[in-house]
């Protein structure tokens, strides 16, 4: 987004310049015709396009009643169409035939600041000859600077007036106003501001005309859509000073953005519920460690433990076996000692001093020391000079989480674990010959969940292939640019 508004900017920039727009009001370029008039339908503006349409000069009509002057080509009826509109709040679009011109119009009428201003145009009227040749090319050249800064809707501001021009339709299309080339005061579009963004809005855009610190505007609202929704839009414009030094106008466009935004909130309420969906998994899996030292010391600690009482106690009572009931009790107190060890060293974290590859080497000689399976651990050319401890840490934890699931679940014979490392990435590789799953159909468990989470940190990504009976092998990548020391 940042790089579209700075190539708009530019495009605004050198069209300002001379190199593309030529400064001329578009009121007075584009073919629609424009009045406006009060309550009492005093004329208080009629633009060029009005002039050679209707034939009645701006200097003829503008502060006169509108149908002392115009009753000869406009058809007297729509007094009362025009009327409702001073009733309504939205604009108003019709089509009809002109007898008097000899032709069919499309006219826009809408009220605000309690005058009405009309737009029309003819698509049959052939008895007026087109804008002079000059005119032409600065409409050619507006248009061409116009596609330069966006395709969405496009406007002109007059800062000295206090209205807007939108341009092409765009708002019509977007908005479901049916206005077309059409005149909006100031006022009708801060009322579409949505209550909450409209004094911020209107406050930084009034600092930046005031002290001209930046030709560029650009802001983030909501704005009320004909239907009385809000859309989400970014405005974006360049401010054009007269040689005053005063801002006189500006020219620009607005973008609907409300799928960005409906995406963006998607996407914080998705990593909301990611985030949630770990805490949880880290609840249970630590609250699994909990029953499992609970069950290891209640159904194999403790009963050594009371196997120990009791022949110490005989040990007291049966003198003549006393030095081989002590030697028993001995050898028990020496197993729960061990068994003691393995769930400290399980639950302490590991002094990461030593380094990551001896610390795996450490935890691969115990697993090999007490289990029948046989785990080889590769880590040619791997070096850590470039891993911070706690990517060294959370390393050591995922071949620690993994090694624990394939004891629990694989039924592995051997388990093979790589550890690489290529020009901006670690490549952690574990494998097992055990009894595999249908990855399709198996659900992530607590222990993957968490290998997940903590690769997920570093900004990695976790791949596991595996079928029924064809053994597991999961693939950590996690990337270089991403470990900050």
């Amino acid at each position: 987004m940042a790089i579209k508004l700075l190539s708009n900017t530019i495009a605004i920039k050198k069209a300002v310049d001379g190199n593309g727009y030529s400064g001329k009001p578009i009121t007075e370029t584009i073919s629609n015709g424009f009045f406006r008039v009060n309550r009492e339908w005093t004329v208080l503006y009629w633009n060029m396009a009005a002039e050679k349409i209707l034939g009645i000069s701006a200097r003829d009509i503008v502060g006169k009643n509108l149908w002392d002057k115009s009753s000869s080509v406009l058809p007297l009826d729509f007094c009362a169409v025009y009327h409702k509109a001073f009733l309504k709040n939205i604009p108003i679009h019709f089509e009809e035939y002109w007898g008097e011109m000899g032709a069919w119009f499309d006219v826009v009428a809408y009220h605000c600041d309690d005058t009405l201003s009309i737009s029309f145009k003819s698509g049959m009227d052939r008895t007026h000859p087109p804008f002079p040749e000059e005119q032409l090319k600065t409409l050619t050249e507006l248009y061409r600077f116009v596609t330069e800064v966006t395709n969405d809707c496009l406007w002109e501001w007059n800062l000295q007036t206090k209205e807007q021009f939108w341009i092409d339709g765009g708002h019509k299309r977007v908005f479901g106003f049916q206005m077309e080339n059409a005149l909006v005061p100031q006022s009708f579009w801060e009322d579409r501001l949505h209550s909450d963004d409209k004094v911020r809005v209107l406050a930084k855009l009034n600092r930046l005309i005031a002290d001209g610190s930046s030709p560029v505007w650009e802001d983030e609202y909501r704005f009320k859509k004909a239907s009385g929704d809000y859309a989400s839009v970014q405005d974006r414009g360049y401010i054009i000073f007269d040689q005053d030094k005063a801002a006189s106008r500006m020219i620009g466009a607005t973008q609907d953005i409300t799928a960005r935004k409906l995406l963006e909130i998607k996407l914080v309420q998705e990593g909301v519920t990611k985030q949630k969906e770990i805490s949880t998994a880290v609840l249970k899996a630590q609250q699994g460690e909990r029953e499992d030292i609970g069950k290891e010391l209640h159904d194999n600690l403790n009963q050594i433990l009371v196997a120990t009482k009791l022949y110490i106690e005989m040990a007291r009572t049966h003198k003549g076996k006393k030095d081989e009931y002590l030697k028993k009790s001995s050898g028990y107190i020496m197993d729960v000692i061990e068994e003691l060890r393995k769930i400290s060293k399980v639950l302490v974290t590991p002094d990461m001093n030593m380094g990551l590859i001896e610390s795996i080497q450490n935890l691969v000689a115990d697993l090999n020391a007490v289990h029948p399976m046989i785990t080889k651990f590769h880590h040619e050319g791997f070096g850590e000079a470039d891993l911070n401890e706690k990517m060294q840490l959370d390393i050591y934890r995922i071949v620690q989480e993994q090694l624990t699931n394939i004891l629990k679940h694989a039924k592995a014979i051997s388990t093979t674990i790589s550890l690489t490392k290529e020009v901006h990435e670690i490549i952690l590789l574990i494998s097992d010959n055990g009894k595999g799953c249908d990855i399709l159909k198996e659900t992530n468990g607590v222990g993957i969940v968490n290998i997940k989470s903590r690769a997920k940190i570093h900004g990695g990504s976790v791949e596991i292939v595996s079928k029924p009976e064809e053994g597991y092998e999961l693939k950590v990548v996690l990337p270089l640019k991403s470990n900050f020391k």
